[in-house]
């Protein structure tokens, strides 16, 4: 909706400056807390959550500072596939990257709507293929959006089709969650994928 904005925060650092810039706004901002993120980043492993204690995005400044909206954040840079994400997911995508042993760009997409096509744009046009990481189901998911658009702007800098790894289409399963939500291999398969085209 226009006027409406939507952010979506992936660690301490980034919570604490998203909520100043919505606060600071003068547009209705809808902000999203991943409870995955709560105790550390969650890298697909529920047994194996790492606290932010050592973390470099875990430190929070007592003094102020706001993260920009509309903004997204090059967490890792590479010049072999463009990965999107925001949320939990992203700690998900990082160690997927780090698995599949191809270098990529990763990018915190932080605001959702209006998000930042500058930034995915110019890093798909560098690296010619995509990924795109959330955990609500494929059918009519935000990746869909993201992916019509990027075909719009990048078309023919796309050396492979886009590739949306995400939630299963069904009714979220409480008691089996850890299979529904996107894991590190489905995400590094899907990074493959890309390069065999």
């Amino acid at each position: 909706a226009p006027g409406l904005k939507v952010v979506y925060c992936s660690n301490p650092y980034n919570a604490k400056g998203l909520l100043t810039s919505a606060i600071e706004s003068n547009d209705p901002v809808i902000f999203f807390e991943p409870k995955r993120c709560y105790r550390g980043p969650f890298y697909g492993d529920p047994h194996k959550v790492p606290t932010w204690n050592s973390h470099p995005d875990g430190e929070v400044p007592e003094e102020y500072y706001s993260t920009p909206l509309e903004e997204a954040r090059v967490m890792m840079e590479g010049n072999s596939c463009t990965v999107i994400s925001w949320g939990a997911m992203v700690h998900v995508a990082e160690q997927a990257i780090k698995n599949s042993g191809i270098d990529c760009d990763l990018i915190d997409l932080q605001t959702l709507v209006p998000w930042d096509r500058d930034t995915v744009v110019n890093s798909i046009k560098k690296t010619g293929r995509c990924v795109i990481v959330h955990e609500a189901p494929k059918t009519s998911g935000f990746g869909a959006e993201m992916s019509a658009s990027i075909q719009e702007r990048c078309f023919y800098h796309l050396e492979a089709p886009i590739i949306r790894v995400t939630g299963w289409d069904t009714p979220f399963p409480h008691t089996t969650e850890w299979d529904y939500l996107p894991s590190p291999e489905r995400i590094a398969d899907a990074i493959k994928k890309t390069q065999e085209e």
